[in-house]
Parts: C-alpha cells; sequence; structure tokens
C-alpha cells in the first residue's frame, strides 16, 4: 500500500514520545508533508536530542508533560481536538526496568490508562494506535514468529509492562468504544534501529559512540537474535494503519506486527560486524568489536514476528532490508560527525523511502 501524503496534510495529529527517537522520526515526516502536529512528552530523553538537532519544536506544537499527569493530558486534548492519536511515550529500555520497575509500570501501564481515559472523553478522536513491542509476547524460544493471537506475558518488567497496555487498550475498546466512531488498535514492532538513536544500552548508539571515540565497540551478547528494522519501516506502517481505520474501523482496527522478512533477523554480532564493514567502507577506518559478555539480567536470546496479517490487510512489504538500513544509519552518522545537516539528511532518506 502506497503511503497517502495527502491525507495527512492538515490533519490534526496528537503524538505522545515525540521528543524520542521513533517520536523525532514521525514528527519529521509529518511536518515535511504538512500535518497539524502536537506532540506530548517529557524533555528529550538523550543528549544529544535528535528532536532538538531537526529543530522539530519550531515545526510542531510541542507540549513537555508527563503521561501519568492526566488532568494536563486532558487539557491539551481539550485544546488541540486531535483526530488521531499515536501513543509511544514510554520507558523503553529493559535493563532500566530492572532498576526502577515502578516507574515503568506507571508510564507503560497508566500512563496507557490515562491516554485512552483521554480519548473516551473526546468528542474528536477518530483514530487510535498504542504502539507497543515484540517482546509483549510470552517468549518460548522457538524458530517461528510469533502471531497478533499468542499469549501475552513479557518477562521482564518493560515487556510485562507493555504487554500490560495491550491488555489495558483492549479492556477499554470492548468496554467503551464498542459502536461508536472510534478505532482503536495496537502495533507491535521489533528492533528498530536508524540515525540519531542515542540511548543507552542499545547495540547501534554504542557503535557510533564507539566510532566517535575512536575505541573499540563492545558487544555483551553477540549471539541474541533479533529483528532489526530501519525506523521508517514502523513509522509508516503506525500511520499507513491509523489513516486506514480512520476511514474504515470495522475492517482495520486490530492488532497488528509490524517487523522485518525473516532474513533480516540478525545476531547482534553478525550485525555489529555489518555495521562495521559499512563503517570501514564509508570511512576509510579501521573500526572492529570484541565480546565482552557481562552476564546481565535476563533478556530474549530469540525473538521474531510473524507479519502475515499485515502483509495481506494491507499488501505491505518492508522497503529496506538490513544491509541497507545500515547503510543509512552510517550515512546519517557521518553526516551527525561530521556536524553536517541532519536534518536534511533526514529529509532525503524520508523522501527516498516514500518513493
Amino acid at each position: 500500500m502506497k503511503f497517502d501524503k495527502d491525507f495527512y496534510r492538515n490533519k490534526k495529529i496528537l503524538i505522545t514520545g515525540h521528543t524520542g527517537f521513533k517520536g523525532s522520526w514521525m514528527c519529521k515526516l509529518l511536518t515535511d508533508i504538512g500535518a497539524d502536529v502536537t506532540g506530548y512528552a517529557l524533555e528529550p530523553p538523550t543528549n544529544p536530542s535528535l528532536f532538538e538537532m531537526c529543530g522539530l519544536s519550531s515545526k510542531m506544537n510541542s507540549v513537555i508533560g508527563d503521561v501519568r499527569d492526566l488532568p494536563h493530558l486532558k487539557k491539551v486534548f481539550d485544546e488541540v481536538k486531535p483526530e488521531i492519536v499515536i501513543h509511544m511515550a514510554a520507558q523503553p529500555i529493559v535493563r532500566d526496568s530492572y532498576k526502577d520497575p515502578v516507574y515503568t509500570y506507571e508510564v507503560n501501564v497508566m500512563g496507557t490508562v490515562n491516554i485512552l481515559e483521554c480519548v473516551r472523553q473526546s468528542d474528536s478522536v477518530k483514530s487510535f494506535l498504542n504502539v507497543t513491542t515484540d517482546k509483549v509476547y510470552l517468549n518460548k524460544e522457538w524458530l517461528w514468529g510469533y502471531r497478533e493471537d499468542e499469549e501475552l506475558n513479557g518477562y521482564d518488567p518493560y515487556s510485562n509492562s507493555k504487554s500490560c497496555s495491550e491488555l489495558v487498550t483492549s479492556s477499554y475498546k470492548k468496554s467503551f468504544f464498542e459502536g461508536k466512531n472510534v478505532a482503536i488498535s495496537t502495533a507491535r514492532a521489533g528492533n528498530v534501529i536508524g540515525g540519531g538513536d542515542f540511548a543507552n544500552d542499545r547495540i547501534i548508539p554504542d557503535c557510533i559512540r564507539a566510532v566517535a571515540e575512536n575505541r573499540e565497540i563492545i558487544v555483551r551478547n553477540p549471539f541474541s537474535t533479533r529483528p532489526y528494522e530501519h525506523v521508517l519501516e514502523p513509522v509508516a506502517a503506525y500511520l499507513m494503519i491509523a489513516k486506514a481505520q480512520y476511514e474504515d474501523r470495522e475492517k482495520y482496527e486490530g492488532s497488528y506486527n509490524v517487523g522485518p522478512d525473516e532474513t533480516d533477523c540478525w545476531t547482534t554480532g553478525d550485525l555489529v560486524t555489518l555495521f562495521c564493514e559499512k563503517w570501514n567502507a564509508a570511512a576509510g577506518s579501521h573500526v572492529t568489536w570484541k565480546n565482552e559478555y557481562d552476564g546481565g539480567p535476563h533478556e530474549a536470546n530469540f525473538l521474531k514476528l510473524d507479519c502475515s496479517k499485515l502483509k495481506s490487510v494491507f499488501g505491505w512489504r518492508p522497503r529496506w532490508n538490513v544491509e541497507t538500513t545500515m547503510e543509512k544509519i552510517v550515512e546519517w552518522s557521518l553526516v551527525y560527525l561530521k556536524d553536517g545537516d541532519v536534518a536534511e539528511c533526514m529529509r532525503k532518506q524520508i523522501e527516498e523511502f516514500l518513493m
């Protein structure tokens, strides 16, 4: 299904978590095509910040707020009157969820309750999408992909809180939205990578930090296997789902996996090897990595998604494989490290992706 830029022109869209990595790419895409975007989130979670680099605050209505603050969130809904709401605000790091599980559950579960409560009381929202994660599933470490009807029961506090977020969405949908003209869906994405991610405890940002500091890349678990996809893959899919259910609630609302093809499930070690190859070719350097398994808290060793539902319903297909994705990451990162125009680099990559 071709991305419909015209649909989003002048549409009132509210995005939670807009100051994060994925939120910044979504806001960049939407503001470039003329959408009326409001973001609701905490201050940018990293320094440096992709959101600030792109100058997005001057191109949209950026509201600094906490999804745990229901009165403030409700006030923003009442003022903005959004037609489409995409909920991405979260505490997204597995290891951080072990350090502060209470905060993780407060943000990821009660934050979802608060967003849905605002949607429930709104007279403007027609399409709501809750963005969760592939980690919502009870992971049995099997070799085939998880489907949307598999059991939800994430292991660690982050994954489990996102499973709870899915259940909250399902309960609100059945309890309050049956027979109403508000479409409610969830989207579960795999590991998202791309230029401009500065988060701690993620493999690609770790690689970029290492090359910037002229040191060897440290990999703590090179044998874990994950589905990797460029950040524009889920961003475009989320917007595709939000548009489709806006236009036809009964046909399109539901839960969807958003992930790469099976060939793009890579071990962390192989992914870093690919990064080194692409980086060395583009930068003329000699970057290497080493295995330093640290015996950290439990994380899944193998996890992938079955995306046949998204493909059959929408005719959707991933556009960039991991090799192309890594080339785009290296391209963006070289622009950044040379103090170039990262916003223009993003614009070009978005334009190329949507062709």
